[in-house]
């Protein structure tokens, strides 16, 4: 029997130094260890959070030590879980303002009907995050951007890691799908056509950043499969590489500018 998408698991590795990625198909999750508790980012389906709480032991981590959880964007294949991972770990969960009723469940925008799903993990969250906001947990400060597009509260992380010897910048797109940019999608929800410009400013804007790891919400954007491959085959530095990020972004707008030339 084939499997349901939140069924696809994923092993868990360590990317480099203290992060960590902690599965699962298709939406990932990752972690950073501060030395003084764990931030989450992205919960994943609720339905596979027991894959996502099994890869936090396998990889010698509690997760009952998170204290807090960053969420790229209001859909429910990355903030399914954050209610419950919240109930467990007593972690705060900070969003992007402009998703705060996604979360919610004031507007019917989590994607979940489209997955033929139903989103019943609504939660508040407790920071709601605008562009530029820092959250600092012991030796680790994140930044978040404000990457509207996809969402109008998407936000991307940017913060160091470190193996004890050498320090990097990590990067987590905070959405780059353009199914919810797509003339069907946005005339169902009555949304303003100006998301597609706002998504390719937003693209621009991150292909400035300067980053050495680049993290994918989900696996395919980074190539998470195919990497943790080469990782297990011997090639501990797989994941660091400073052209990637900005070559994702400037994709994107391409992708996007021949969606619109198609007429989607």
């Amino acid at each position: 029997m084939e499997k349901l998408h939140w069924e696809a698991s994923f092993d868990p590795i360590k990317i480099f130094g203290n992060l960590y990625f902690l599965g699962t198909q298709p939406a990932s999750v990752h972690v950073v260890d501060t030395g003084d508790g764990l931030i989450m980012f992205d919960a994943g389906y609720q339905q596979s959070l027991y894959v996502v709480i099994d890869n936090f032991h396998r990889m010698g981590l509690n997760p009952r030590d998170v204290k807090y959880i960053l969420l790229t964007h209001g859909h429910i294949d990355h903030m399914g879980a954050a209610r419950s991972m919240k109930a467990l770990s007593g972690a705060k969960i900070a969003l992007g303002r402009a998703d705060e009723e996604y979360a919610n469940g004031i507007l019917d925008l989590s994607y979940a009907k489209e997955l033929g799903m139903t989103y019943d993990e609504t939660f508040a969250p407790d920071i709601l995050l605008s562009d530029g906001d820092v959250i600092t947990l012991g030796n680790t400060s994140v930044r978040a951007v404000a990457t509207p597009g996809h969402t109008p509260g998407a936000m991307s992380y940017f913060f160091p890691v470190s193996d004890g010897t050498e320090t990097l910048t990590a990067g987590l797109h905070g959405g780059a799908g353009l199914n919810t940019l797509r003339r069907s999608f946005l005339d169902k929800y009555n949304l303003p056509y100006t998301l597609r410009e706002d998504y390719k400013r937003s693209m621009l804007r991150l292909s400035e950043e300067k980053v050495d790891i680049f993290l994918g919400s989900h696996m395919k954007h980074n190539r998470t499969a195919e990497k943790c491959e080469l990782v297990k085959g011997g090639n501990p530095r797989v994941f660091v590489d400073p052209t990637e990020w900005k070559a994702f972004n400037l994709r994107c707008v391409q992708k996007l500018e021949k969606k619109i030339a198609q007429g989607l």
